[in-house]
């Protein structure tokens, strides 16, 4: 019937030939017989010789009518086929239809309908009974499904889904499984990592579909004894060249082809398995593999290792959208209008593609190799298109694609820590060479064999930060450094952490403060300063605001580095189970002036897309701004600004403090009574609470003797003073009746929170009076007016804010010395402090119609009233114009240049000789209420 069974790889070239022509074909009566004869001939069936007939004739049970059968090959095959874009369950209910007006002697195994774009095929011996539909080009793919018509037994297979993360969650399940048993360490990764290979190839083509899911199934134990005998044998077998292969192999082992490459190279004991492990492993045999993203990679990373493990290297695995935030303005959107300004030329082409193959790309921290696995993705797609336009009609170079490819593995770098992440980019770059080698030989009707592995990726396990980076790659040979440093932050690191900054940047002042993934800054600023790289990393957003930035960027000596792009303050996503939800940003470098204005990504929400404007210099803080570094100060920027103060730190553990339950025992003791005050903070002032405490600095000492309440609770606060570790506490076990610290307003203040939650539009202040006892992490403007009130509730005040505040998780750390104090205040004349006075005024007069509504409820960006709203918009207009913007500014990026500009005036005026900061005013600015 047959007349020549072909081979599987003779198949799979013919179904890529096939693919090739019929890609663009739409017409159903014009084509459609052409098809299926070709079709058959991929499995070296003649239509002719085996009495397949186009155009049957049969009854249609459903109408009682007769139709016809597109192809019948009776016992094997029916075909139904439609024009390009139509209803396939139509077609595939018209062909059932058709079945059943058949003889038995002529009842198909198969039932196929095409619309020329996708393939749907149902195998009527399947006891399922699924049907399974995939697009055309991935026909090379799925032959397996079809090969009963080339006269090969066929294997039983589920429905599979496109991989997900279930599968890595599954491969997690395996490793659970083989780790209670005591297998673990470096046997433990290198073992793994050849399951995810064998699974991937599977069923991408590597060989026979289902080939080691068949090997699991049929000839290991149920009860999972030998599983891992079966497992070792095979990882010996496929470092073994077939010539080197003993004829006595068993047959199932011999049919896998030779791997090299040196994924199987080394020899290590398998497991001892169990039921359960091999259930585990053929759970994971039932996914499609052959769609994985390379960021299941990472997922799979992640659901292998235990919190305190991923909290301790700081790994945190990203989608592909977050990566080609990187890539893309770092090289992939310049190669790409390269591309496209080559047009049909065929010596620029050959330029771009010589080009192409020369540069190289280094991750020197790149886990999983993420980063490194989708830029060679992208790479070899434009590689791919460029091969395409210099040979459109060139279809048949199954001898010569291999030689016209310049584009490889081997052009990638990467430096990882752990060997379990290493070893697992290593094995996403064999596999991600492998899809991009189908999609090549898809795209020239050809078949390119990838086995066995030759070039690889250069993935070097060691500490970064303690390697020198030209071992790896000379900085004169690297293109571009990039990827995503771990996320550990000052109070998280460890100890060897903490050894490897001290290491990095030695006798650095301040580097105490600064976020660990600082020291790839460092290395990469003394790597690019004897090259000509461009470098992107991704970093925790604490670098770019708050105490860092000032010790940062003086600690990286390299005056000539500037920023070429950046991605302010987003949400970062991860595809993992137990994903880390951290606020990143992403800073491009490079040494000197590259002659292209800067691009600056904006997001005006975290978890959306950003707005891409060109910049005339991205600073520090990530604003289109000057070059200036904020540092910490002790006295406000501007001279007559009113300072502010911290409140008193209590240090009483309670005792001398009470909540609106606790007071009634304090108001029964008449004495006592007399020195209760209202006590305040962020907490109390944002949430209505109500919380009172003892004030006794003017308590005469026969009150105290006199009352029970005030000499139990200061007998209390003294036991604990004395107890206390620090010596400024016990100092002042003998004054139990003040506070450790006192400062408090003698007048009314404006109380501004050092902490408040990012989701507010403005951080909520009120005035008390000096009656109100201010506890820390307070702040207090004594003798402020509305005029400082309403600067302070402005959107200027907050882009400020923003930009140089520290963070406390995600919430603004808005310390005096850091914020309230650098701010360059606008020199305000007498109409202008009118105006503001005016709009402060409307701001409390919205905030007076919710007399029993919190200010957090009023200022929650989802409740907050529209009249407080509006007020606060014409707030924004007026110090924004006080600022010398009459335009409307709506967005940081729109206000931080002028609030940069203002504050670089200031601080250059006050280091000139005989200049004031003062003297650059033009005019007063009165404090009327």
């Amino acid at each position: 019937m047959v007349v020549a069974r072909p081979s599987r790889n003779d198949i799979r070239e013919s179904a890529e030939r096939l693919v090739h022509e019929w890609r663009e074909e739409t017409y159903e009566r014009g084509e459609a017989q052409t098809f299926w004869t070709e079709f058959l001939l991929v499995f070296g069936v003649q239509r002719r010789r085996v009495n397949a007939a186009f155009e049957r004739h049969t009854h249609r049970t459903s109408t009682g009518g007769h139709g016809f059968i597109d192809l019948l090959w009776p016992g094997m095959l029916l075909a139904e086929h439609k024009s390009r874009g139509a209803n396939l369950d139509d077609a595939m209910n018209q062909a059932l239809d058709y079945i059943d007006g058949l003889p038995d002697a002529d009842l198909p195994r198969l039932v196929v309908v095409s619309d020329f774009a996708r393939l749907r095929v149902l195998d009527l011996d399947d006891p399922q009974r699924d049907e399974f539909e995939f697009p055309l080009s991935d026909f090379p793919r799925q032959v397996d499904r079809f090969v009963s018509l080339a006269g090969y037994t066929t294997r039983r297979f589920e429905d599979e889904d496109a991989v997900n993360i279930e599968a890595a969650e599954l491969l997690g399940k395996v490793y659970d499984e083989i780790t209670a048993t005591g297998y673990t360490g470096h046997a433990l990764r290198v073992f793994l990592v050849r399951l995810l290979f064998l699974l991937f190839g599977d069923d991408s083509g590597l060989w026979s579909r289902n080939q080691f899911a068949d090997l699991i199934v049929n000839r290991t134990r149920d009860d999972g004894s030998d599983l891992g005998m079966w497992l070792g044998r095979l990882f010996t077998v496929l470092d073994t060249a077939e010539e080197r292969r003993t004829t006595a192999l068993d047959e199932d082992l011999s049919a896998f082809p030779y791997v090299n490459g040196g994924l199987f190279e080394e020899r290590i004991e398998p497991p001892d398995t169990t039921r359960t492990m091999r259930d585990r492993l053929r759970e994971a045999c039932g996914f499609n593999w052959s769609q994985i993203s390379p960021a299941i990679f990472g997922s799979m990373f992640q659901s292998v290792m235990d919190d305190e493990a991923r909290r301790a290297i700081g790994a945190h695995y990203t989608s592909e959208r977050n990566i080609m935030k990187v890539i893309g303005p770092l090289f992939l959107d310049e190669l790409r209008s390269s591309l496209d300004a080559c047009g049909t030329s065929a010596p620029k082409l050959r330029r771009f593609h010589e080009r192409l193959g020369q540069l190289t790309f280094f991750d020197p921290a790149c886990g999983c190799g993420n980063f490194l696995v989708i830029a060679y993705r992208e790479l070899r797609a434009l590689e791919r298109e460029t091969l395409q336009r210099l040979h459109p009609e060139n279809v048949q170079m199954t001898t010569q694609l291999g030689f016209l490819r310049r584009v490889n593995v081997d052009q990638f770098y990467g430096i990882e820590i752990e060997e379990f992440p290493a070893k697992i980019a290593e094995t996403a770059m064999y596999l991600m060479d492998h899809l991009e080698n189908e999609r090549l030989g898809a795209a020239f009707g050809v078949n390119i064999v990838d086995l066995p592995l030759t070039a690889a990726a250069n993935i070097h396990v060691a500490n970064a930060l303690r390697l020198d980076w030209n071992e790896v790659l000379s900085a004169n040979d690297c293109s571009f450094l990039y990827g995503n440093p771990p996320f550990v932050g000052k109070k998280e690191r460890s100890a060897d952490q903490k050894a490897d900054m001290e290491i990095v940047f030695g006798r650095s002042s301040g580097i105490g403060v600064l976020d660990y993934v600082s020291c790839w800054y460092r290395k990469a600023a003394d790597y690019m300063a004897s090259g000509q790289v461009e470098a992107a990393f991704v970093s925790t957003n604490s670098i770019t605001h708050g105490e860092q930035p000032p010790v940062l960027w003086p600690a990286l000596e390299c005056p000539d580095l500037r920023i070429r792009f950046a991605h302010r303050t987003f949400n970062w996503t991860s595809e993992a189970r137990g994903a880390a939800h951290v606020h990143c940003v992403i800073i491009g470098f490079g040494i000197g002036d590259s002659g292209r204005r800067p691009v600056l990504y904006d997001y005006t929400d975290v978890n959306g897309d950003p707005a891409e404007a060109t910049a005339a210099n991205i600073n520090a803080y990530l604003a289109d701004a000057p070059n200036v570094l904020v540092a910490k100060r002790r006295r406000p920027l501007v001279d007559d600004v009113l300072p502010a103060r911290e409140g008193n730190k209590l240090g009483d553990w309670g005792y001398l403090t009470f909540s609106a339950e606790e007071v009634d025992d304090v108001r029964s003791d008449p004495i006592a009574s007399r020195y209760l005050r209202p006590l305040v903070g962020a907490e109390e002032m944002i949430n209505d609470v109500e919380r009172w405490c003892l004030w006794l600095e003017d308590a005469p000492p026969e009150d105290i003797r006199r009352s029970p309440v005030l000499a139990r609770q200061l007998e209390l606060v003294r036991r604990k003073r004395e107890a206390s570790h620090k010596t400024s506490t016990r100092e002042m076990a003998n004054q139990p009746g003040r506070f450790l610290e006192l400062r408090q307003p003698d007048s009314e203040y404006l109380l501004l929170p050092c902490v408040s939650s990012s989701r507010r539009r403005y951080i909520p202040m009120r005035f008390y009076g000096a009656e109100a006892i201010l506890r820390t992490p307070s702040t207090a403007v004594v003798n402020a007016t509305l005029v400082e009130f309403g600067l302070l509730h402005s959107s200027m005040f907050m882009a400020w804010v923003r930009a140089v505040s520290g963070r406390l998780k995600s919430d603004y750390q808005v310390a005096a010395g850091t914020v309230y104090n650098t701010f360059p205040f606008p020199s305000l004349t007498e109409a202008q402090c009118g105006r503001v006075r005016e709009a402060a005024e409307g701001v409390n007069a919205a905030r007076a119609l919710f007399p029993t509504t919190t200010l957090a409820d009023l200022y929650d960006p989802l409740s907050m009233p529209s009249a407080l709203t509006r007020a606060h918009t014409a707030l924004d207009r007026v110090v924004d114009a006080a600022f010398g913007k009459r335009a409307t500014l709506v967005s940081d990026a729109e206000r931080l240049p002028v609030l940069f500009d203002r504050y670089q005036a200031l601080t250059s005026a006050a280091e000139l000789p005989g200049i004031t900061r003062s003297a650059k005013r033009r005019g007063p600015r009165p404090r009327a209420r």
